[in-house]
């Protein structure tokens, strides 16, 4: 049923203006709902309890913390997946604590111990000369009200947890790049070192390239090195055969592969994901992780996605034996560019 006695249906309480909008007036402003104090507002006790809830909090936040350093620092890597998993799964915990511990401690402080009244404050003509005294104004009140100055506990463990929770992500960025002194512009490849295969280290010969065969390489030694995993990181290479007319090397590098054969780094220059997948028909080599593609018949120019340098080139050749062997290190860098290739 419809009530039509001001010519709207349904609204037998709406006052409307002379063209027929509904007026606003008719619906007052109801206000802000009557405060309802907290157990710790009105109780010390429940108050100095949810205190020491938000320390344990950050606590933990600490806590999380020096794990992740422990595992990051004191986890010696070898040559098997229980150190790296044992490595990975502190690095996890102590980030996810860290960041639990800090994040749930400021939520469960605001809830339970800042001032919770709710207030509007109507916008007012700004005035240049009163800003700076406004301004400071409003940092004491935030300071008063979140109540960091009368509870010392919350305010030290709040300081060292927020001070040791950034440290993970400079320790972590540092290892980017580049490294102290010269590390990254050096891999075990030099001069007769042999090409050999990953993982087993078995020597290669050429005539075992076959035209469209990939072979993951590794310099001979890698294995028996003390810091496998780190020169692995920095050496590891991918080695390829095509037919050498379709090869279009760069003045001064025309000896740098045999018959067809040439060799590349497998460490993308984006950001260090392995390039494993190569079409042979297209002579492409992808990167799995930000598709960037390099052309292999134009020394692993990029072609497409987000990396913004070839793949370094090992120079190589044969030995007497018939094995392939390195002529040189890399010329430059491998890995992702940063500045110093700008």
């Amino acid at each position: 049923m419809s009530d039509r006695s001001n010519g709207t249906p349904g609204n037998s309480g709406a006052v409307a203006t002379a063209d027929g909008r509904p007026n606003d007036l008719a619906h007052p402003d109801p206000g802000l709902p009557p405060h309802r104090p907290r157990l710790s507002d009105t109780q010390p006790r429940a108050a100095k309890r949810s205190e020491r809830q938000v320390s344990l909090l950050f606590v933990v936040s600490i806590i999380g913390t020096l794990l992740f350093f422990f595992g990051y620092f004191f986890i010696r890597l070898d040559d098997t997946v229980a150190t790296l998993r044992l490595q990975n799964l502190l690095l996890g915990l102590g980030t996810a604590f860290a960041m639990f511990g800090i994040g749930i401690g400021v939520v469960h402080w605001a809830k339970t111990l800042m001032p919770d009244h709710e207030w509007v404050e109507e916008r007012h003509t700004i005035r240049p000369e009163a800003d700076r005294r406004d301004a400071e104004g409003i940092v004491k009140g935030i300071l008063e009200e979140s109540g960091i100055a009368r509870r010392p506990l919350i305010r030290n463990t709040l300081i060292g947890a927020g001070a040791l929770a950034v440290l993970p992500a400079i320790a972590i960025f540092r290892d980017l790049g580049p490294l102290p002194g010269d590390a990254l512009r050096h891999t075990m490849w030099n001069k007769g070192v042999r090409l050999t295969r990953d993982p087993d280290g078995t020597p290669i010969r050429a005539a075992d390239v076959q035209i469209g065969s990939v072979f993951h390489v590794i310099p001979e030694g890698l294995n028996e090195a003390e810091d496998k995993l780190e020169q692995k990181a920095k050496a590891v290479v991918l080695l390829m055969r095509l037919n050498p007319e379709d090869l279009n090397p760069s003045p001064g590098r025309e000896n740098w592969g045999y018959e067809g054969i040439v060799a590349y780094s497998k460490i993308c220059t984006h950001v260090g994901c392995p390039v494993a997948l190569y079409e042979q028909h297209t002579h492409h080599l992808l990167c799995p992780c930000h598709q960037s593609t390099f052309d292999l018949t134009q020394e692993c120019k990029v072609i497409f996605g987000p990396a913004s340098h070839p793949l370094p080139q090992l120079p190589i050749m044969v030995d007497d034996q018939g094995y392939l062997v390195a002529q040189s290190d890399f010329h430059e860098p491998v890995g992702p560019s940063f500045w110093e290739r700008g």
